[in-house]
């Protein structure tokens, strides 16, 4: 054996315990759980249940497209996280020019947020019903 291939096992043997360990604890949790666990078969089994409360009417309800709105903006904002963490890591390399080009992205970010609360993406409130009465 070369002396790199044994500096290199050298290196990464607790990287490969580490893996062996996790895969030998998933295996016995698996093995366990299926030795040690109930089986218990009956009608009531078989029935979804959620809370407590057993369903009532089809489960391919309508939802509001303000769910999948706040969805999307949420994963925008947090990807936006994501890339200022990375920013915030290498700063002492990138100098002057990578804090202006992170002002840049944090200003287009921040005028979307700003378009986004003035068209109403952020009112999750529903809103209020105006009477029809006039008050002239």
């Amino acid at each position: 054996m070369s002396e790199t291939v044994a500096n290199g096992i050298a290196e990464y043997w607790a990287t490969g315990f580490f893996v062996l360990a996790v895969g030998g604890l998933c295996a016995f949790m698996v093995g366990a759980s299926s030795l040690l666990g109930g089986r218990s078969h009956g009608i009531s089994k078989t029935l979804p249940f959620e809370s407590g409360i057993r369903g009532a009417g089809s489960a391919r309800q309508r939802f509001s497209v303000k769910f999948y709105l706040v969805a999307m903006l949420f994963v925008i904002f947090d990807i936006e996280a994501v890339f200022l963490f990375a920013w915030s890591i290498v700063i002492p390399d990138v100098g002057w020019t990578g804090f202006w080009g992170a002002a840049v992205f944090i200003f287009i970010l921040l005028a979307g947020l700003i378009y986004d609360s003035r068209t109403g993406a952020l009112n999750w409130a529903p809103q209020r019903r105006r009477s029809g009465k006039s008050t002239a």
